[in-house]
């Protein structure tokens, strides 16, 4: 298993930063937590792009490479949930064109006359409120339910343009055309290396913005980066960083080759992502001082869209007791 890019993948990553420098500007999210902007326009450009289309185990590590700069520029589209959530779940209905979540939690099905019926709620459903269908876990399997066939409330969350709500299936009818076949313990897998690497790519932002303070920032006369307590501190948050990272895209490699790895691997790289971000978060905001803390301070999107990733799909203390059970499974 090979851990660099080959070149190929180098002019991949390269391509994907400018381009989401140049289309997801720091500007945008400004303008979508301040003044409402819509994110769709920025949608429809990943599907001109043809990033809708990296879906299959064969692209995780192409679609890896997308999802850490997207995370870095705190990306408010429903890509995320699109293509790490739903289309893993949903492969045989997976359209390029079309946004996504999943509903892993709170509903069931009871099989009737008639054939399945759908009832619960769920709640945090990532990008619920604009998803245009979704893909339901239910013990009788997954099902593939049209955004029109359900009840949705966006709820209020910390980051201003990350989009969670409430989902209500109020007797829906989900026949067997609408059933996938897919591994629901690999979808996770999936889900979960997806939601680490948005964590990484928001810790990187978090330290860029860190080292631009640090550098121009003066006091008595000297870079506040001069410093050696700050060194230490922004060092902390490059290892950090980098170990999460690196898991991360180990996670990517083994769902690309089938290793039989993937599903420790995925909990080593949401752990290693959320114990990142409680250093980066916590260095971060205390090398700002006073600044890290205000409104007009673009850091607060890195900081948010972390803490919010560390917070779904199982935190560093689950995903270490996965870790913990999946060792314990081997010795025996």
């Amino acid at each position: 298993m090979l851990l660099e890019f080959d070149s190929e993948q180098r002019l991949w990553r390269d391509t994907v930063r400018e381009a989401v420098g140049k289309q997801c500007p720091a500007t945008l999210i400004r303008e979508i937590a301040d003044k409402g902007g819509d994110p769709m326009p920025l949608w429809r450009t990943y599907i001109e792009l043809g990033w809708t289309e990296l879906t299959g185990d064969a692209a995780a590590v192409e679609l890896a490479i997308v999802l850490e700069e997207l995370g870095r520029a705190t990306d408010p589209t429903p890509y995320l949930a699109t293509m790490t959530q739903f289309a893993p779940l949903a492969s045989e209905f997976a359209d390029p064109a079309v946004a996504g979540t999943a509903v892993y939690d709170g509903v069931d099905a009871v099989l009737d006359a008639d054939g399945w019926v759908l009832g619960g709620t769920a709640h945090h459903v990532l990008d619920g409120d604009r998803a245009e269908r979704f893909a339901v876990v239910t013990k009788a399997g997954v099902f593939v339910v049209p955004a029109a066939e359900v009840q949705v409330r966006r709820s209020a969350v910390f980051d201003p343009v990350l989009h969670i709500a409430e989902v209500r299936f109020d007797g829906v009818r989900a026949g067997h055309d609408r059933r996938s076949t897919v591994d629901v313990a690999r979808a996770r897998q999936f889900a979960a290396t997806g939601m680490a690497l948005t964590i990484v790519g928001a810790c990187r932002r978090i330290l860029d913005l860190v080292l631009d303070h640090v550098r121009t920032r003066h006091q008595f006369g000297v870079p506040i980066g001069s410093l050696q307590a700050v060194k230490h501190k922004a060092a902390d948050m490059h290892v950090a960083i980098e170990r999460a990272r690196v898991l991360a895209y180990f996670a990517a490699l083994t769902i690309a080759e089938d290793d039989p790895r993937r599903a420790l691997a995925a909990s080593m790289a949401k752990a290693g992502a959320g114990e990142c971000q409680n250093v980066v978060f916590r260095n971060g905001l205390q090398l700002f001082g006073a600044m890290g803390f205000t409104w007009e301070n673009d850091l607060q999107f890195a900081l948010k869209r972390a803490q919010a990733g560390e917070l779904m799909l199982g935190g560093a203390a689950e995903h270490r007791a996965l870790i913990a059970e999946e060792c314990r499974a081997t010795e025996i």
